[in-house]
């Protein structure tokens, strides 16, 4: 069924957004194609992968949409769908040794099982060395969990590549939305190496960029969004509300709730400090907290009170903030922040339309 259903959608992906725009499904190609960078090896091919994302999710093939693509490819791999990472193989034995002493895993036991011989001859720690990209170092990984005994209690979901492909998209995400959206694909091996595919990455990177409904008016939310997870700007806003309103102090982050825990986080602290005003017990401040991965959240008792009672009248408060977070990876060799992702990829945004020999939009840029 799956296959049918890639079969169709890639038919589909001929005409569909065209048919919305008032373009051919050529002449989308090729306009997508005016927008990729002019040194980029096979702009025709990218073209086409962006234009079958953009047809089988049902999203508008428009410049702003396109240069959104652009702008966030080019940040993450100028256009490379498995870009190599300096320093690949130190980093992943730095990965490693952390989760081994997490796990409490005798040295000795874990150096065994990499000395082990893989399918391709090399043994793992002869491949693990020699990675230069993240698709080499996963299906390390991946031979590795399939294989070996301690592979599997040591790896198993646990692999320490998490993102990946042209866009750096997280498999995670990929699986989510495979599971509500059906990948439009024939899936080859697994979906984690479809994210290191070309097609694969654009597709859950445009997904995760754009196929989700948000309150914004400008994309630096929407790229803030792409790097700290959906609707963080949104939320970030709502913290800033509630910070004011319950006069405490809060990272506006974006998140609402500390996951998979019983114990009230720092937001819901501030929530609960406040609840007479509010007008809620703690269940139901907890309950709305938990729709703030969703758009829903918007609708909420907690949320238009928040903003009730922090907004003076005649003043109305932003929805939405660019988080305050410093990112963490062993890839980054400076400090950098969610602040500076999203601006970065604004000015590949500006470059991109202009790129495009069309005026850049001004600020508020349009929504979508």
């Amino acid at each position: 069924m799956k296959r049918i259903f890639a079969c169709v959608a890639l038919v589909l992906a001929g005409c569909g957004t065209a048919e919305r725009t008032g373009m051919t499904a050529a002449e989308a190609r090729a306009m997508i194609a005016g927008y990729i960078p002019a040194g980029v090896q096979d702009r025709d091919g990218w073209a086409t992968d962006i234009h079958t994302a953009l047809a089988v999710l049902k999203i508008p093939v428009t410049p702003d949409n396109v240069c959104a693509i652009v702008a966030v490819t080019e940040q993450e791999s100028s256009f490379r769908a498995d870009p190599a990472v300096p320093n690949l193989a130190a980093i992943a034995w730095g990965e490693i040794e952390r989760q081994r002493e997490k796990m409490g895993i005798p040295k000795i036991a874990l150096d065994a099982a990499l000395s082990i011989k893989s399918t391709d001859g090399r043994t793992y720690r002869e491949r693990i060395d020699a990675a230069k990209t993240e698709r080499e170092l996963s299906d390390t990984f991946e031979d590795l969990i399939g294989r070996v005994p301690l592979g599997r209690t040591f790896f198993e979901d646990r692999n320490p590549v998490r993102t990946g492909g042209p866009m750096q998209v997280s498999v995670v995400y990929a699986r989510a939305h495979a599971q509500a959206k059906p990948y439009p694909y024939p899936v080859l091996e697994t979906l984690r190496d479809e994210v290191f595919t070309r097609r694969g990455g654009m597709y859950f990177g445009i997904a995760h960029l754009l196929d989700y409904s948000a309150p914004y008016d400008r994309y630096i939310y929407r790229y803030a969004d792409y790097n700290a997870g959906h609707y963080a700007s949104r939320n970030a806003a709502f913290q800033s509300a509630l910070a004011s309103v319950s006069d405490s102090k809060l990272a506006l982050d974006g998140d609402l709730v500390v996951p998979r825990s019983a114990t009230p986080g720092a937001t819901e602290s501030a929530a609960r400090a406040i609840a007479a005003k509010l007008g809620m017990g703690n269940a139901d401040i907890r309950r709305d907290l938990e729709t703030g991965t969703r758009r829903e959240f918007e609708t909420t008792t907690l949320y238009r009170r928040v903003f009730e009672l922090a907004e003076a009248p005649g003043k109305a408060l932003p929805r939405a903030v660019v988080p305050s977070i410093e990112l963490q990876s062993p890839k980054f060799t400076r400090r950098l922040t969610t602040r500076w992702f999203a601006e970065r990829v604004v000015q590949r945004h500006r470059q991109c339309l202009s790129r495009g020999k069309l005026a850049m939009a001004p600020e508020p840029w349009p929504a979508f």
